[in-house]
């Protein structure tokens, strides 16, 4: 398949490159296009008030890369319109790995990730977005080596990687085209064996206190905090089937906002 690459954590994460590996190894023909910088919790913004720069890119991907000083939304809309070669529109447009989850109402409509694939669905394109769930420790642990994974962490990655190249093919065979759906599919942590798929539903979480009481100069900084749950029992939500230690796949279709 050809298949347009984004991500919102930016064009240097290991996640990224693990995923465009694992793609390229199982034969697909890749593009690649994602932010300079990370994007996380951006949703589906757009660089109205200022110019964006997409610049040609190498990161030893073997395939067509571009850089993009925007957001997920940006550079999808970028590259559909104007980077890609003529004739070469993509199959699907495919986003992550996100460095943690995106699963629960709250979290899945602030992904700058789910964006990404969102906007590949607003081309007409079928949308799937992957995200590795982590620990808070093994979060800051990443966070404090500068995004460099330890050995668990690497070897989830790799499994998860490996499982997504795997998915692929099927959900997109699966989505008609101008369907206005994202496949959003979660990975458990760890995830050293394959793990096994449960369709679930979107957790219903809220989360309060976001932002921390304003320190002396006046500003308020990003907490990050799981939520409060108040999901029933069923159906299977995407954070239950994580806590178990399944891949959760929910379908995102849009088409279905504001319906009875």
């Amino acid at each position: 398949m050809r298949l347009l690459i984004t991500n919102d954590d930016g064009i240097d994460s290991i996640f990224l490159h693990e995923l465009v590996h694992a793609l390229r190894h199982a034969g697909h023909d890749l593009y690649v296009v994602a932010p300079k910088r990370e994007q996380s919790w951006v949703g589906a913004a757009k660089s109205r008030h200022r110019p964006v720069h997409a610049t040609v890119g190498d990161r030893g991907f073997a395939c067509p890369t571009w850089i993009v000083d925007g957001t997920p939304s940006d550079a999808v809309n970028i590259a559909l319109d104007h980077l890609l070669p003529p004739g070469a529109r993509p199959d699907a447009v495919v986003s992550g790995i996100n460095v943690g989850l995106n699963a629960s109402l709250g979290f899945i409509i602030a992904s700058g990730t789910i964006a990404g694939a969102w906007e590949g669905a607003l081309h007409g394109l079928p949308a799937i977005a992957f995200s590795q769930d982590l620990t808070e420790a093994t979060y800051d642990r990443l966070k404090d080596d500068d995004d460099q994974p330890d050995n668990e962490l690497l070897a989830s990655l790799a499994t998860s990687a490996a499982r997504a190249a795997q998915l692929v093919p099927g959900l997109v065979n699966a989505t008609a085209p101008r369907s206005f759906i994202v496949h959003n599919v979660n990975f458990p942590f760890p995830h050293l064996s394959p793990a096994a798929i449960q369709r679930t539903v979107p957790a219903q979480v809220i989360v309060p206190r976001l932002f921390s009481p304003a320190a002396d100069d006046g500003t308020h900084r990003l907490i990050f905090r799981h939520g409060e749950d108040l999901s029933p029992e069923s159906p299977l939500t995407d954070r239950a089937a994580l806590a178990a230690g399944h891949i959760s796949h929910t379908v995102l279709d849009y088409r279905k906002l504001g319906h009875a």
